[in-house]
């Protein structure tokens, strides 16, 4: 019995590491260092990019939240990194060093948007599709790709912006 009691805990023991490592197939949680960063913080570096590239706060933010939930440290699966989650090649091409940082990482994800909502006339569920599956599906598709996770993406921006804006709108009237 005291034998069977050992293997039980060693079965057990090894089997929690192999799921925790992730060879089980399910993905562990993967560890976030907390950040000195407020709330405070990114609502600044979310003001000066708005301002710099004349995109509205609300439309940054609600990527922000579709993107990495305001986690400056997220990391996707990808490989798609901080806030606004820039790929490597693309906080490169943008000349952002250091894509955790969460003002560095907003400034190159807002100049990218600009740059997509100027490529696509200031049309915004084309630039916004074009910010999350690329710009080539965007032309390939001539419109929002029929991607699931691309047409969810741009969804749940619009509907954000859109209660966001309505949400300011009856502050005003009050």
């Amino acid at each position: 019995m005291k034998h069977l009691l050992g293997l039980g805990v060693l079965v057990l023991t090894v089997a929690s590491g192999y799921a925790i490592s992730g060879f089980a197939g399910v993905p562990g949680p993967r560890p976030v260092e907390s950040a000195p960063v407020t709330g405070v913080d990114i609502d600044a570096f979310i003001a000066t990019a708005a301002a710099r590239y004349g995109v509205s706060e609300e439309l940054i933010a609600a990527i922000i939240e579709a993107e990495s939930e305001f986690n400056p440290r997220a990391v996707s699966r990808r490989g798609a990194q901080g806030l606004m989650q820039l790929m490597p090649e693309t906080a490169a091409t943008l000349g952002v060093n250091d894509p955790l940082d969460p003002a560095a990482n907003i400034d190159g994800g807002v100049r990218h948007l600009r740059a997509l909502m100027d490529r696509f006339d200031n049309n915004l569920p084309l630039a916004l599709a074009a910010y999350n599956a690329g710009e080539v599906a965007v032309i390939k598709h001539r419109g929002v790709p029929p991607y699931r996770e691309t047409q969810g993406y741009v969804s749940r921006i619009l509907r954000r912006l859109d209660r966001d804006l309505s949400h300011s709108r009856d502050l005003s009237r009050t």
